[in-house]
């Protein structure tokens, strides 16, 4: 647990400006894929929700998902030495104020007072995690709830609790920053894997208004020593920012495994002849261009694409390769992949399912697009000790993956890439991440083969 007070200076917002925090990836769910979706926020005192997530909040009402808020408790310890207000007297006021903030966000009707003790959260874990699963139920949600490490117990609490729920359940979880953005630095790590949501003006508005309620912790309570002001103008900077930022875990929306994906797929390629439209969509088209500039050499002896579907991106890959294998789950697509690389010397498709059926041989050059998600997440584990043993020191691994939820599989693009990056320690020569999907290359170093099946570490 980190040490800080509301009267520490902290890092200002300059730094955090400087930082790329404006850079990182957006929220792979636009509003109308929000409004499919439901809601459950956990808040852990009032004003949290308009800090954190009043955009997010805003933006929801607006795309008309179903949310429901928990207020955990009213906020009554945040003026502990006040000689005018008594914490009974502050509950009521920030209470009144968090309606006033819910309805500045449209949510005047959803939302329920648990009544518990404000930084007491923690002895009443219990009692949050059954309120949480009744308002969870057995509906599919996605669970917003204050950072997990943010360093207050209160938001620390709440955050495991929402992740443990989301884990249970398989649901997805939003966890928004506060006091974090205080005490850590731009050299904290934990900041490069979240998501932005950009805000519209309405949003901004919405949430400036919500924040613009909890006059208690804006406003000092009088003119006596400890009714002073709560939250300063330096610490309310990081949240006038044009977006908000959260940490991201998609929901798992099956237990789907390679052995599926080889009978949806086969049967998907049947039924049409360019199913993902790879000849004529743009969007395909640009990223098979750019998936083709990443690479970061000009030639290799040996490639291999997982996952290559009817060959479109396999006979450019073939072109710079002076031996090349396409592989994928569907006979049907290999077949057709089979096609396109019949006029490539040195090049061939099968059909295998990954990854178990590992092909023999070593490769310099490894290519895994748009399939590391129609796998378990064993079975990923799997895939990239494979790779680990197959991929030459030196040789490249480009990973390359839509970053929307993928209906009825337990991953998603960008959970592939964080297991990439925490089992495979490797250097990263270059990333590039958009709002649809994300493209990302590894150098295998030189110890590389030393973590295959034969050898040796578990690096999961």
């Amino acid at each position: 647990m980190v040490s800080f007070s509301h009267t520490d200076a902290g890092t200002e917002e300059a730094a955090w400006a400087a930082s790329g925090l404006d850079a990182i990836g957006e929220l792979p769910l636009d509003s109308a894929e929000l409004a499919r979706m439901e809601f459950v926020v956990l808040v852990a005192h009032p004003d949290d929700e308009s800090l954190g997530a009043g955009g997010l909040l805003a933006r929801l009402t607006s795309a008309g998902a179903r949310v429901e808020v928990l207020l955990c408790s009213a906020g009554e310890a945040s003026h502990p030495d006040s000689p005018t207000t008594t914490p009974e007297q502050l509950a009521a006021v920030r209470r009144a104020e968090f309606g006033a903030a819910m309805a500045a966000l449209g949510l005047a009707e959803h939302w329920q007072f648990l009544n518990l003790p404000d930084g007491g959260l923690a002895g009443h874990r219990a009692v949050i995690a059954e309120r949480l699963a009744d308002a969870v139920g057995q509906r599919n949600v996605v669970i917003v709830a204050p950072f997990r490490g943010d360093g207050h117990i209160d938001h620390d609490t709440l955050g495991a609790v929402a992740a443990e729920t989301a884990a249970g359940g398989g649901h997805g979880l939003l966890e928004y920053p506060i006091w974090y953005w205080l005490w850590a630095t731009p050299r904290d790590t934990a900041w490069q894997n979240w998501v932005r949501l950009p805000l519209g003006p309405d949003e901004r508005r919405a949430k400036r208004d919500a924040l613009h309620a909890h006059a208690s912790q804006l406003q000092p309570l009088s003119n006596q020593p400890g009714d002073e002001v709560l939250l300063s103008e330096q610490f309310l900077s990081h949240f006038s920012r044009p977006f908000e930022v959260f940490a991201w875990q998609p929901p798992v929306a099956g237990r789907r495994s390679a052995r599926d994906a080889e009978a949806v797929f086969d049967a998907l390629h049947r039924s049409a002849e360019d199913p993902w439209r790879y000849q004529d969509s743009w969007y395909e088209q640009r990223k098979r261009g750019l998936t083709l500039a990443a690479l970061p050499e000009q030639k290799y002896d040996a490639g291999l694409e997982a996952g290559c579907s009817i060959g479109t991106l396999s006979a450019e890959l073939a072109k710079r390769c002076g031996r090349f294998l396409a592989v994928d789950a569907s006979g049907t697509a290999a077949a057709r992949a089979a096609e396109r690389l019949a006029g490539y010397p040195g090049a061939e498709a099968r059909q295998l399912t990954l990854p178990d059926q590992w092909p023999a041989g070593s490769f310099d050059l490894i290519v895994v697009s748009e399939m590391g998600y129609y796998l378990s997440a064993a079975e990923l584990k799997e895939l990239f000790t494979r790779i680990s043993a197959s991929l030459l020191p030196g040789g490249t691994l480009l990973l390359c993956h839509w970053r929307h939820p993928v209906s009825g599989w337990e991953l998603d693009g960008d959970a592939v890439h964080a297991m990439a990056r925490r089992q495979l320690g490797w250097p990263s020569a270059s990333v590039y991440r958009e709002r649809d999907f994300v493209l990302e290359t590894f150098v295998a170093p030189e110890a590389a083969r030393a973590t295959g099946p034969e050898g040796a570490r578990d690096a999961g």
